[in-house]
């Protein structure tokens, strides 16, 4: 799989580019942890459209089977999981990346996660969940998490062109999730930059209190990038050293053994 970093995407101003399916797009990414469940007024308020415009692309979608509709309000079908579950067949990897994620967390009881990285943010594509549970929002394939606050985040901004992580970090906002969160961009892009360097990100209580994450890139057969995969844990539970010196190697042999696997 080739990540698709380089930015020749067009413009909405662009005679090629399909108004119909973006806003069909923000429908349904309207959706979300907080909002599962809408009014046709709620929709129309959170994708910034009149009612007459969300109401036409709500029916559609119901139409293609991927919004259910009940009295008044809408949600999400179980069509939808299609659109993630085409990205992952298409690039060939789910079943490889999924059992060397189980392994580390079988290892060392906690949960690993690859992600891919999504404009500002990173998207999880897969997931092994240890039974204890770390953060107050469920993490699933598919759930996205700002990509500047997070080891996963990080290590994939690391592998941008200087020019690309300079072209994000004027766009970010920066937000303080917790005390510990890199607000200042210089820092942060000092961070960034020395993740690529070391090649492993570790980002402590930043984007919740008690969250510690390790995270690493993988790379295909072809020396390719295909996303990152880290380790998250409580702080209390496990400290620096053995994420430095237990599972950051679990983890490079497990992102080595990746590397020889999916082409």
């Amino acid at each position: 799989m080739t990540m698709p970093y380089q930015d020749d995407s067009i413009g909405t101003d662009d005679r090629d580019f399909v108004t119909a399916l973006a806003s069909g797009l923000d429908v349904i990414l309207a959706f979300d942890q907080d909002h599962p469940r809408m009014t046709l007024s709620e929709v129309a308020a959170r994708t910034g459209m009149n009612r007459a415009r969300a109401r036409r692309f709500l029916l559609t979608l119901h139409a293609l089977g991927y919004v259910h509709k009940q009295q008044r309000h809408f949600e999400l079908a179980p069509k939808t999981l299609q659109l993630g579950y085409s990205f992952l067949s298409a690039n060939g990897y789910q079943s490889v990346i999924q059992q060397h994620l189980e392994h580390i967390t079988q290892v060392t009881g906690e949960s690993s996660s690859m992600g891919v990285l999504d404009g500002l943010d990173v998207t999880y594509v897969a997931r092994s969940a240890a039974r204890h549970r770390l953060m107050a929002i469920t993490l699933s394939v598919g759930t996205r998490l700002p990509a500047m606050a997070t080891s996963l985040g990080r290590m994939l901004l690391a592998q941008l062109s200087d020019d690309a992580l300079d072209t994000l970090l004027a766009r970010a906002e920066l937000t303080a999730y917790t005390e510990r969160t890199l607000t200042d961009p210089a820092r942060l892009r000092e961070q960034i930059l020395a993740a690529r360097q070391q090649g492993y990100c570790l980002v402590d209580q930043e984007l919740d209190s008690g969250l510690r994450s390790l995270a690493i890139p993988a790379f295909n057969t072809h020396g390719q990038l295909i996303g990152a995969i880290n380790l998250s844990t409580n702080a209390a539970r496990v400290d620096r050293d053995t994420l430095m010196n237990s599972f950051l190697p679990l983890m490079q042999e497990r992102a080595a053994m990746i590397a020889r696997q999916v082409s």
